[in-house]
């Protein structure tokens, strides 16, 4: 939602600005990162200037390492986001995937590119195309995320964040 972008934004700026941040971590809400944009409102953040992709790059230019502790689920523009953070932890239980293929979409927010970049241009195709959900120990084989946790995930993710 813009609401979420405009946090999101609002949140790397002032981080940004204070040098007592040494780092940041993005999390979402009530055990889920994020399940991903709502398409009804693909058409209102074209009309308020604001998209996911802007956000994306803002996270991955940040001087600061951000950190994405993934519960629940990151789908679509929520695995997007995660993409543009520099460590992903998740918890064991997460799930990762771009299923917006199955409505005849494509990832929007450069996923396309970070993806590959990441997994490898195979792995990253096969989620690509198939829109398929992939469990977190199967994310931390292919190098999606660089920890998975049994405990909690922002916990674990601050401590990788405070170690970087």
């Amino acid at each position: 939602s813009l609401a979420v972008l405009q946090g999101l934004e609002d949140g790397l700026k002032k981080a940004k600005a204070d040098p007592s941040v040494k780092a940041v971590m993005i999390c979402g809400e009530n055990g889920k990162f994020s399940a991903g944009a709502d398409i009804r409102g693909f058409s209102s953040l074209k009309r308020h200037g604001t998209g996911l992709g802007p956000i994306v790059s803002l996270i991955e230019s940040s001087e600061k390492p951000v950190v994405a502790a993934i519960e629940g689920v990151a789908l679509g523009g929520g695995l997007e986001v995660a993409l543009g953070c520099h460590y992903r932890v998740a918890h064991v239980k997460a799930r990762m995937g771009l299923p917006e293929v199955t409505i005849g979409l494509l990832p929007g927010a450069e996923g396309t590119q970070r993806l590959p970049r990441l997994i490898g241009v195979p792995a990253a195709l096969d989620m690509i195309t198939t829109g398929k959900h992939i469990p977190a120990t199967e994310a931390l084989k292919l190098g999606l995320v660089d920890e998975i946790v049994e405990e909690n995930t922002t916990e674990a993710a601050m401590r990788l964040a405070n170690k970087v």
